[in-house]
């Protein structure tokens, strides 16, 4: 076998093996789809598809919730909260990599601590706290936890990325005059911008799915997120799971466009750290 056939056959290999991952990923998603299209007496039909489809549950879930409301707080609250993430870790990155100022390395190490601590011991505290503030149904009430809980694991992922950046380049920019504010803009986001990428599609998923602590926090209908939604068709008799998993589809469904478009940036971020050196 020549060289040419190896390699052919080498890649139909690992081509065949990539499909067969992804039918297996897609499993799960074409069920809940499926089950979404199905009328209530094929609810529970192992099959992977069932005939005939309906669209009824779909109709139900629109015309029980105000979707494009509650659409619009969950659109709110993540992409207030990406912009939070990224601006405050890729400055402290910047303090820390960069300019290594007096007191970062500590305050690094804190943070990198408030990692081990799991969500559902800081439920009660925060609804304490946002009670006391005002904060119980208010953007404001989920978005400042949900930046609180990102910033850390971002600013993991820019401190290395700028600190692998040339320092040459950064002592270039004040020999030409440049201030830190412009450093930071001109030369530090430039040099890590797969690394903001990967940080604000990851923060951006994260926040879209969270449901514990919205659970906590939106308790009137019209502040309700997403991922409350699917609450009001479970429960002990699963009474209506067509309506459930017809709901899920929906909420998915902008994650999955995203990643579609996104796909290519957000592997080159993840990436881009195995290659440096």
């Amino acid at each position: 076998m020549t060289s040419a056939s190896r390699s052919q056959l080498r890649s139909s290999i690992i081509h065949a093996v990539l499909f067969v991952i992804l039918a297996i990923w897609m499993v799960p998603q074409v069920y809940m789809l499926s089950i979404g299209l199905r009328t209530p007496a094929q609810a529970f039909t192992p099959a992977l598809f069932t005939w005939p489809i309906t669209f009824d549950n779909f109709v139900t879930v629109i015309r029980d919730n105000p979707l494009p409301a509650i659409f619009l707080n969950s659109v709110i609250v993540t992409t207030a909260t990406v912009v939070i993430v990224v601006s405050v870790a890729s400055l402290f990155a910047y303090a820390c990599a960069v300019l290594r100022l007096r007191g970062t390395l500590i305050l690094y190490t804190t943070l990198l601590t408030t990692l081990m601590v799991p969500l559902a011991s800081l439920v009660l505290p925060l609804a304490i706290l946002l009670k006391n503030f005002g904060w119980v149904n208010t953007y404001i009430g989920l978005i400042l936890p949900y930046a609180a809980l990102g910033v850390p694991f971002a600013m993991v992922i820019l401190k290395a990325f700028m600190e692998d950046a040339p320092r040459e380049l950064f002592e270039a920019a004040r020999v030409d005059g440049c201030n830190a504010w412009q450093t930071y803009w001109h030369v530090a986001l430039p040099l890590v911008r797969p690394a903001l990428v990967f940080v604000t599609i990851w923060q951006f998923i994260v926040t879209w799915n969270e449901f514990f602590l919205a659970l906590i926090v939106l308790t009137r209908a019209e502040m309700k997120t997403l991922t409350i939604v699917p609450m009001q068709y479970s429960g002990l008799y699963m009474a209506n799971p067509g309506a459930l998993f017809a709901v899920l589809t929906l909420i998915a469904l902008p994650l999955i466009l995203l990643y579609i478009l996104v796909q290519r940036a957000f592997v080159r971020g993840l990436l881009a750290g195995a290659v440096k050196g």
